[in-house]
């Protein structure tokens, strides 16, 4: 492939980058392509294995080497999708006794649900989640 190619695939793909919400990942590839394009541009060349190869070793290299300093340098964080739970509302569904475990309501889905406290909560009871122990909530009452 000439030169120009490898060049004009890394400004496509840093100008994709700049384009897209992405989290800093075209940015390596592109910056790889550019650098096989100088390396051809300079007679450095050999085979096209061998510019695929040292392509993906540039652009996987760099990638794992420099992408978390960058996204902290820059203070980016990567989006979280899990939103928290604790101190929303639930609703008892059956009674949740100290020590035990009842359902609860919670944003229209059903929860096995433990209380924080030392009182039994009783259906229909509004209750507050104070923290989340994989698919259990566990409430104080309001």
């Amino acid at each position: 492939m000439a030169w120009w190619i490898w060049v004009l695939g890394g400004l496509v793909l840093l100008l994709l980058e700049v384009a897209t919400p992405g989290g800093f990942f075209a940015v390596f590839f592109g910056a790889g392509a550019i650098l096989v394009g100088a390396m051809k541009g300079f007679g450095l060349e050999g085979p096209a294995w061998m510019e695929w190869l040292v392509f993906s070793v540039l652009s996987a290299v760099s990638l794992a080497l420099f992408r978390k300093p960058l996204m902290r340098r820059l203070n980016l964080v990567p989006a979280r999708s899990v939103d928290r739970l604790e101190g929303e509302a639930a609703v008892v569904q059956e009674e949740v006794p100290p020590g035990g475990v009842g359902k609860a309501e919670m944003r229209g889905s059903s929860w096995s649900a433990r209380t924080a406290g030392t009182q039994a909560l009783k259906p229909g009871q509004r209750c507050r989640v104070v923290k989340i122990d994989g698919l259990t909530i566990w409430l104080r009452s309001e």
